[in-house]
């Protein structure tokens, strides 16, 4: 079949990653996606269980910092769009491996933007997909897309540092590059080291959910839909060489957050599994807990040591997107919800990350 575009998609086994493949690849059969992936620890197969036989899917496992790989796909397919998700986020871990994340998030970037510029067909739009933590903390302020880039950690260090690569191809080559920067995306099939489903794995342990210090920090949630659809808007109506920000007019404190996930689910039957070393799945038990009253939810949180460099808000505005006709559709309740609901209905979705008798230490820091 003769496809009328063809579109590769790194990191799209991942969680954002995932949505944005399904999604392209049941609205735009005519168009044929491809999705370059390792599938690192936090990406599942599962993710794309749904379109994984589609005749206009293909899935490549490799490593974006491959440059042999990068350089066949772009030979041997006429790319006309890249969307390019793939990069270690896991802010945790970039304290303890640093190194990791530059190479992935800025040399991986580095690959693909060589591959692409240097290809037979030159693709149309290179999307790169950035975070609003380059921006640092904002206390009293709203970022807009001319703020200042002043990353404080080493996560978000790389992504600014990729971020320049992509805009000096701009620059330079006139490569038509897009930049977005969004909110906390949240949604089903979110690996278990992000806040909404750590809260939830602990939950379903029975367990406190843990938050990070006694500051008071909150974050901007956006659902993926939301995020999919600011990243298709762009592709057709966004200006190359422009960057973007996605954000979300739900700012949620995280000990709200705590709550309201304690108030939700604690009502509800929860399956307990272990993931054995032999790589079986084995039912624990199963339990129920009454609604917990308002006067007792703080007996659920548990305060624990912060990380070296914590950010209170990352408040960002949106104008830019939203004079292209984008809103966010997916109200905070019913993301929520449907989020919560998703995790309930997919309790072996993802193995259990932790071994039970060590489960405070692994499960103590929540990624916001």
């Amino acid at each position: 079949m003769d496809y009328r575009r063809t579109v590769l998609v790194t990191g799209g086994s991942g969680f954002i990653g995932s949505h944005l493949v399904c999604r392209l690849v049941n609205a735009q059969p005519e168009w044929k996606i491809i999705n370059l992936d390792n599938l690192d620890y936090c990406c599942s197969p599962r993710s794309l269980e749904s379109v994984q036989h589609r005749d206009n899917y293909t899935f490549i496992r490799g490593d974006v910092c491959n440059a042999k790989l990068v350089k066949r796909i772009f030979s041997s397919n006429r790319i006309n769009v890249v969307f390019h998700l793939a990069a270690k986020t896991h802010v945790e871990s970039s304290f303890m491996s640093p190194s990791s994340f530059r190479q992935v998030n800025i040399d991986g970037t580095r690959v693909m933007l060589a591959a692409a510029l240097l290809a037979p067909h030159q693709p149309e739009r290179f999307i790169y997909v950035s975070t609003d933590e380059v921006y640092g903390q904002g206390l009293d302020q709203e970022f807009d897309e001319n703020s200042p880039v002043q990353p404080s950690n080493p996560y978000s260090t790389t992504k600014a540092a990729a971020e320049f690569l992509v805009r000096s191809y701009w620059d330079k080559y006139k490569f038509p590059v897009i930049i977005t920067r969004s909110n906390n995306v949240y949604g089903p099939r979110q690996y278990t080291e992000k806040v909404i489903p750590r809260f939830l794995t602990l939950l379903e342990m029975n367990k406190k959910c843990t938050i990070q210090g006694t500051l008071p920090k909150s974050r901007h949630f956006l659902f993926v839909d939301d995020a999919v659809r600011a990243f298709l808007l762009l592709l057709d109506k966004g200006a190359v060489g422009e960057v973007y920000n996605i954000g979300s007019v739900d700012e949620i404190p995280i000990v709200q957050l705590a709550r309201d996930l304690v108030k939700m689910v604690t009502s509800c039957f929860y399956i307990i599994w272990l993931w054995r070393a032999c790589g079986h799945v084995t039912l624990l038990n199963i339990h129920q807990v009454k609604n917990v009253p308002d006067s007792e939810l703080n007996d659920w949180l548990e305060f624990v040591p912060d990380r070296p460099q914590v950010e209170l808000r990352y408040p960002i505005k949106s104008e830019k997107l939203q004079q292209l006709g984008w809103r966010s559709e997916v109200t905070w309740t019913e993301g929520l919800t449907r989020t919560v609901k998703w995790y309930q209905e997919n309790p072996d979705f993802w193995p259990c990350p932790i071994d039970v008798e060590t489960s405070e230490d692994k499960l103590g820091n929540a990624s916001v």
